[in-house]
């Protein structure tokens, strides 16, 4: 009989694309994965790798044993589904991706409440721009994503709206627009602002929204994070725009004044996203329940 842990490993391994990619996440040796992978041909009697330099793809054999290794870990996850009793397990792990600001602004929170439940159970973030936790989430490195960025249309990709965030402008104390409430379009151009980084989906969205209008940055810093922005904006470095839940504890203390644009509303998406046709594991299933009794209750509709 094939193993169970084998055919796991297999399938890591047509994600990846690659025995060495197959062994970082797998925590296992590259020649140990190579010799599960062998086994496995020799145990089928048929080869399921073409092997080459930049990495494997499947044989004709390999691709009939992905449909049904798909399958068969589908029931085992569905049947593991059925009996766990989260609520008894005496250890596990959620991993969870985020976009910068909401791991630090809203998750805390959220996975707190989870682990004060499931004191037992150990939750995983990781944090990365939306395009990398959504490649994470499809290849199985994590188990959920909450991201604040645009998505497209892919059809493996589960998504549901959280919460809509204002977007705000933030000036310092010492910024001639401090005691101002409303600003128009055009007082942004050639203001020196604080951006985030080139390949960020918050860097995209805001030319997005400000390029049509003839808008003309003036990009004077580049960071990956909100809090490098804000210290940035306190030091008198320039402006920028930041979701609003990130900057409430300096507004409070007038570190920072926030300012709305005339006539625009700036609001985006938290958003959550997951592997659409796979059955969530016992521990991502608590924990999207723990959401949605406390402040998400549309994430029943995905529970089923």
């Amino acid at each position: 009989m094939i193993s169970l842990y084998k055919l796991e490993i297999f399938t890591v391994v047509v994600q990846t694309g690659s025995f060495s990619k197959a062994a970082e996440r797998l925590y296992l040796t590259q020649s140990a994965v190579s010799q599960h992978i062998q086994d496995l041909e020799s145990r089928l009697g048929t080869q399921l790798f073409h092997r080459g330099r930049r990495g494997v793809s499947l044989t004709v054999a390999g691709e009939v044993l992905l449909d049904y290794a798909n399958t068969i870990l589908k029931l085992l996850r569905e049947a593991e589904n059925a009996v766990t009793n989260v609520e008894l397990l005496a250890g596990g792990q959620l991993r969870i991706g985020a976009t910068p600001g909401a791991d630090v602004y809203l998750m805390p929170d959220w996975v707190g409440s989870f682990q004060h439940r499931f004191p037992l159970l150990t939750v995983s973030l990781s944090t990365d721009i939306t395009s990398g936790i959504v490649s994470d989430v499809m290849n199985h490195i994590i188990d959920l994503g909450v991201v604040e960025g645009e998505l497209g249309t892919d059809d493996g990709l589960g998504q549901l709206a959280l919460q809509e965030v204002n977007q705000v402008i933030i000036v310092g104390v010492n910024h001639p627009w401090f005691n101002l409430n409303t600003i128009t379009l055009e007082m942004l151009s050639g203001q020196p602002f604080i951006s985030r980084l080139r390949q960020s989906h918050t860097r995209a969205w805001v030319e997005g929204l400000l390029q049509p209008e003839k808008v003309d940055l003036n990009i004077i810093a580049e960071f990956a994070n909100p809090e490098a922005i804000k210290r940035a904006v306190i030091a008198g470095m320039g402006i920028s725009i930041l979701p609003e839940y990130t900057v409430r504890p300096e507004l409070t203390l007038g570190m920072l004044h926030m300012l709305t644009i005339q006539g625009l509303t700036l609001r985006r998406t938290i958003k959550l996203i997951w592997v659409r046709d796979e059955p969530f594991n016992p521990i991502s299933r608590a924990f999207l329940g723990h959401l949605a009794a406390g402040q998400f209750p549309q994430i029943y509709q995905i529970l089923g």
